[in-house]
């Protein structure tokens, strides 16, 4: 089961999940792993996140946060931003990270710029090869029951654009990964899990059109269900995602 791919996995949520305790000098802290849970042939689970090693398919759950406002989140822990987001949930962003690490998706870091040494002020924008792109592209897709069946839906179709009216465009997300602040995982401290609005520390962030605008996401009015509704988060490889042309 991933036996190469664990080690470094490990490596990465023993940094993640450390306990904050004063250190003692004359002992050595046991490293804190967390336990993935084989579930059948391919499927795996680790805290509340689920996943698949043929699919690649991650689902977790969340719920539903707001149906009125602006949004800066899709998705925030629920002891974040909750007043942005769409909506929240209470699984550990360190274990969807490892389920995204585990599966193999490259992490794509291109929509931040380098900051410039000299004066730290933002510089030029990072080279992605494009295999790296295309990989770190995926789908996010929602599933909740209404009148005892099961929906399922895009999640861009719950989301609006306050000027056009109309629903955010279909396409994919980023995992860009996040990283760490001060020796902790970025998502655990802040909770930003996926943002609309472009977050540095966010899992995963949303590449189309005004993702650096904060004013101009709403929840999309009729479509999106009803606050504290418990929705399941699928996340897949983004099937129409290939190399992009070099400009």
């Amino acid at each position: 089961m991933y036996p190469r791919l664990l080690i470094s996995a490990f490596a990465f949520a023993t940094l993640a999940l450390a306990q904050e305790e004063p250190a003692v000098p004359e002992k050595t802290a046991e490293p804190v792993k967390p336990s993935v849970k084989q579930l059948d042939e391919t499927k795996f689970q680790v805290g509340e996140v689920t996943f698949d090693k043929k699919s690649r398919e991650i689902r977790f759950p969340t719920k539903i946060n707001m149906v009125e406002g602006q949004l800066e989140f899709l998705l925030v822990h629920e002891n974040g931003k909750a007043h942005e987001a769409l909506l929240t949930t209470a699984i550990s962003p360190t274990h969807l990270n490892l389920a995204f690490t585990l599966l193999r998706y490259p992490p794509s870091r291109e929509l931040y710029s380098v900051p410039d040494m000299d004066d730290g002020q933002p510089g030029q924008m990072p080279e992605i090869p494009a295999e790296v792109k295309a990989g770190a592209r995926v789908a996010i897709d929602v599933e909740w029951t209404e009148n005892d069946k099961v929906r399922h839906a895009s999640i861009n179709e719950w989301i609006q654009h306050a000027v056009t009216a109309a629903a955010m465009p279909a396409g994919p997300w980023i995992y860009g990964g996040s990283g760490f602040s001060e020796g902790k995982y970025s998502p655990e401290v802040t909770g930003d899990v996926i943002a609309i609005f472009a977050s540095n520390a966010a899992i995963l962030n949303y590449p189309g059109v005004d993702h650096d605008n904060d004013d101009v996401w709403t929840p999309f009015p009729k479509r999106v269900p009803a606050e504290e509704t418990p929705i399941t988060v699928i996340i897949t490889p983004y099937q129409n995602s290939k190399p992009l042309p070099k400009p």
